[in-house]
């Protein structure tokens, strides 16, 4: 299933370095590590909508962790940490 990233959790939402903890959108919403484990699968693939402008989800690695950024599409930056706190 494609799912649209509307929104997400941070462990810290006021540090923009923080991870996120969850992601969500339109009457979903799932850990970091499910959403990984999705992408992994081939079960769901993930997007953002900015403007207009759809920015694919990808699994990336930083000290041998796995989190989830937009892919660059060249003309901006359609960055999940930007996007607003999910509701519980």
């Amino acid at each position: 299933m494609d799912r649209k990233i509307t929104c997400i959790n941070k462990t810290n939402r006021q540090d923009p370095h923080e991870r996120i903890s969850h992601v969500g959108g339109s009457g979903w919403r799932m850990t970091l590590a499910q959403a990984i484990t999705a992408i992994e699968d081939g079960t769901d693939t993930f997007h953002t909508m900015v403007d207009g402008k759809r920015a694919e989800v990808i699994i990336a690695k930083h000290n041998g962790n796995k989190y989830l950024k937009t892919e660059n599409d060249g003309e901006q930056p359609n960055n999940l940490l930007s996007l607003p706190e999910c509701s519980t």
